[in-house]
């Protein structure tokens, strides 16, 4: 059952979304940093804690590992964590309990002990933030075993998606890209989960029939723009939002593939083995008959991230987005070597 839409920034949403899985659940339990009384850093926990009490959203020490390693000994005695990293950097302090404890428990109890748990990571960049702040950490995750990555773009996903991340007995890095909190959309928060698509599916957000565009997170929304910049130069343009990164939905990128002839996939974080390369890979596999261009990535240098009067030549935008287009469609020649990332 659903009800009415509102109304709301993506970081509502997620608050929204969190606020009805603790509504629907007393095993959810919250744990981040300064997530209680201060509502988190970009407030998308403000007013739970005094809605459902500090048992039940809890302000930990400043200490990732320890509130991972919290989060699995609270899924062992049936409970639901959902982990709020206060940055993208922070999460490498808790990498070793995430990849060799919280990824590998299902598997190596066989299926004894579930671990839903839900890791909430602010991620990439386009903010001016400090150093360890803007990172595109989704690469180290999606090559992990047992772990489920999804990255949303817009309010109503960011809700319904956190609810479904929840509800999963599967461990979930939950990626929130920070440029698009104050972002605004029609949200429905009761949206009856039965009815909702899979987490892990794939959505056209804008039909073509010339180029694929591939993105996730933030820049589905660049993906979105160029697409309309091309419309005007007689190029029918079709955009993808992953959504999922593990799995993600080869079927209908592929589907959409067959169609077009033509691939660019869109990402904030490095080039080199980033997520781009694989769904490069698999549409060349699948695909190779009706390419009728290599398939172009548009990402992320391969250097750390710049400081933040230099991150504009860093982050994708629409210009680089339209000479990918423009290179698969022949119109620009291609740069093998490089991409579109020089």
């Amino acid at each position: 059952m659903t009800g009415s839409t509102t109304q709301m920034t993506l970081a509502q949403g997620l608050n929204a979304g969190l606020r009805q899985a603790l509504s629907d659940d007393d095993h959810v339990v919250l744990l981040g940093e300064d997530i209680g009384a201060l509502g988190g850093v970009f407030r998308v926990t403000d007013g739970l804690q005094r809605e459902f009490g500090p048992r039940r959203v809890v302000d930990t020490p400043l200490a990732e590992s320890g509130i991972l390693g919290t989060a699995i000994g609270m899924s062992y005695r049936g409970y639901r964590p959902v982990v709020e990293i206060q940055f993208d950097g922070f999460v490498y302090v808790a990498f070793d309990q995430i990849v060799s404890q919280v990824a590998k428990m299902h598997a190596r109890t066989r299926g004894k002990v579930p671990m839903p748990i839900t890791i909430r990571i602010p991620v990439a960049g386009g903010i001016g933030a400090a150093e360890h702040h803007s990172e595109s950490p989704e690469t180290y995750f999606v090559h992990t075993a047992g772990l489920r990555v999804v990255s949303m773009s817009n309010p109503q996903d960011a809700s319904t998606v956190l609810r479904q991340a929840i509800a999963c007995d599967d461990p979930v890095i939950f990626f929130e890209p920070k440029r698009l909190y104050h972002v605004k959309g029609d949200v429905d928060p009761a949206v009856d989960l039965a009815d909702a698509p899979p987490m892990s599916s794939a959505h056209v957000v804008r039909p073509g029939r010339d180029v694929t565009v591939v993105s996730w997170g933030s820049h589905v929304a660049t993906a979105i723009d160029a697409a309309e910049a091309m419309a005007d130069d007689g190029a029918s343009v079709e955009v993808i939002d992953l959504r999922s990164l593990s799995p993600w939905d080869a079927d209908a990128v592929t589907e959409s593939v067959r169609r077009t002839g033509r691939l660019v996939v869109v990402h904030e974080g490095p080039r080199q083995v980033g997520v781009g390369a694989e769904v490069c890979a698999t549409v060349t596999e699948r695909c190779f008959e009706h390419l009728e261009a290599p398939p172009v990535r548009v990402t992320g240098h391969d250097v750390p991230y710049p400081p933040a009067k230099l991150e504009g030549h860093h982050v994708p935008d629409l210009d680089r987005v339209c000479h990918g287009i423009d290179q698969v469609l022949g119109r620009v020649p291609l740069d093998v070597l490089t991409g579109v990332a020089a």
